[in-house]
This record gives C-alpha cells, sequence and structure tokens, in this order.
C-alpha cells in the first residue's frame, strides 16, 4: 500500500495537538482525522477514534504492523513540517508587505 496523498487540513500553535491531516492510499482510500501530537520532545500520530459509552476511545482504523506504522508516521511528519514550514513562509512575507 502506497501513500499517494498527504493533505495537512489545520495546524494548532498551542498545546501538544498540532496538526489533522488526512491520508490517502493508493490514490483510492482516504484516511481523516490523523493527529499529530508534540509529546516529551517527540513526534508522533494519533489515528481516528471514538468515543465508547464506558468514555475509553477506540481507533476506527489503524496500521496492523509497526513497519508501516512507523512509514505512515515519517510521511505525515514529514507532510506537518512541510506545512509549517509553507505557513512560516506565508507569515514572513505578509510582515515584510506590511513594513
Amino acid at each position: 500500500m502506497k501513500i499517494t496523498d498527504v493533505k495537512v487540513r489545520k495546524l494548532f500553535d498551542e498545546g501538544p495537538m498540532k496538526a489533522i491531516v488526512s491520508v490517502t492510499f493508493d490514490g483510492q482510500l482516504a484516511v481523516h482525522d490523523i493527529k499529530v501530537i508534540n509529546a516529551r520532545d517527540k513526534f508522533f500520530i494519533v489515528m481516528p477514534s471514538r468515543k465508547n459509552p464506558d468514555e475509553t476511545y477506540r481507533d476506527i482504523v489503524h496500521p496492523i504492523n509497526s513497519d508501516f506504522r512507523a512509514m505512515l508516521e515519517r510521511e505525515v511528519i514529514a507532510a506537518y513540517n512541510e506545512a509549517l514550514e509553507s505557513a512560516d513562509a506565508v507569515e514572513n512575507a505578509e510582515l515584510e508587505a506590511n513594513v
């Protein structure tokens, strides 16, 4: 299975959640609401989940093995870093335009 697209839907400045991402696989399956988290100076992803009646959470979709999870995490975090750089470039350009 190949990741064919990663879209960073929303960036966050405050708190441990840094982004919400959608990933497309083989150009045919999209998984939405993957979260990019920064905790203890490490970035990782959290898969989409649903809250159960007993107040616990259960993943709706998740990687089956650690190799695929690692690949998915690398791709998502790389896309997050690119989106962050683009957002910073836009912000800097806007600041320069207002000077």
